[in-house]
């Protein structure tokens, strides 16, 4: 679907004047992403099995596996409020050091896992399933912006972020972010949806984009709206390339990513050197 021109204010990231297709001024855009979360949190898992046919189980874990935790490292998994990377790394961590001796146990550390959302409604839920789970430490939950967060320089071994950094204003903003709590050495990690499809797949993915996932959202979720704009934001975000280049003017060195499925998925990857 073609978008209307317009002209965007100076200083502002492209998509920042955009929610969805419809264009609104840049400082309301984060309260109006604010209120699709609130309203579909308590159906959000459901609703990545039912979009994605399950497949985004399959892409985390590939995630997880790329990011390869490790004990005593510190990991900030950003928009990641219902805790599912959070989750896989806690485990990947805890499997790692129960095949270590006692002696190699007792001297490792366990990660500090620490999920980052700027919706109370996301973390609620996400802090409902790990007890659900039986998991009751091990993971802390801040809410905060992507765009300015509540951690000091310097402090992150691995950031990741999954299917969030679409919602972001400024996504400059929270790439310089993710760089500066990084530290030397230390790794991002990125999934989205991406516009990017293989070419033979796209008029096929943009039309189940534009007008499946909005009847699923009303019919299950009872929020035709929140998933129109999730369907459009998909649209509207970097292709691999664009993004890629954005990551290394932000300080995120080595850039560089990994379709899923198509190009339906794409996880990128960068170093802050």
């Amino acid at each position: 679907m073609a978008q209307a021109k317009r002209k965007i204010p100076p200083g502002e990231n492209p998509e920042s004047a955009w929610f969805g297709f419809r264009p609104v001024d840049p400082g309301q855009k984060t309260g109006l992403v604010r209120e699709v979360f609130s309203s579909v949190a308590g159906n959000y898992d459901l609703m990545n099995d039912l979009m994605s046919g399950g497949l985004h189980r399959l892409w985390k874990d590939r995630f997880v596996d790329l990011m390869n935790p490790k004990p005593g490292q510190v990991i900030l998994d950003v928009a990641g409020g219902t805790g599912d990377i959070a989750m896989r790394c806690l485990k990947r961590i805890e499997t790692a050091q129960s095949r270590l001796r006692p002696r190699e146990r007792a001297q490792s550390s366990r990660a500090r896992i620490t999920v980052c959302d700027i919706n109370p409604a996301m973390l609620k839920e996400g802090r409902r399933k790990m007890l659900d789970k039986g998991i009751l430490s091990g993971i802390d939950w801040v809410t905060g912006n992507a765009e300015e967060l509540p951690l000091p320089a310097r402090s992150v071994d691995i950031y990741s972020i999954v299917f969030g950094l679409r919602n972001v204003t400024h996504i400059d903003k929270a790439l310089a972010e993710a760089a500066r709590v990084l530290k030397p050495g230390g790794r991002f990690f990125c999934m989205e949806f991406s516009p990017g499809v293989r070419k033979e797949l796209k008029p096929f993915y943009d039309r189940y984009c534009l007008e499946i996932l909005p009847l699923i959202g009303q019919f299950v979720a009872k929020d035709r709206d929140a998933y129109q704009y999730l369907a459009e934001s998909i649209q509207q975000f970097p292709t691999q390339p664009a993004l890629a280049k954005r990551m290394e003017k932000a300080g995120l060195s080595r850039a560089k990513w990994l379709n899923l499925t198509g190009g339906i998925a794409v996880i990128h990857e960068g170093w802050r050197l």
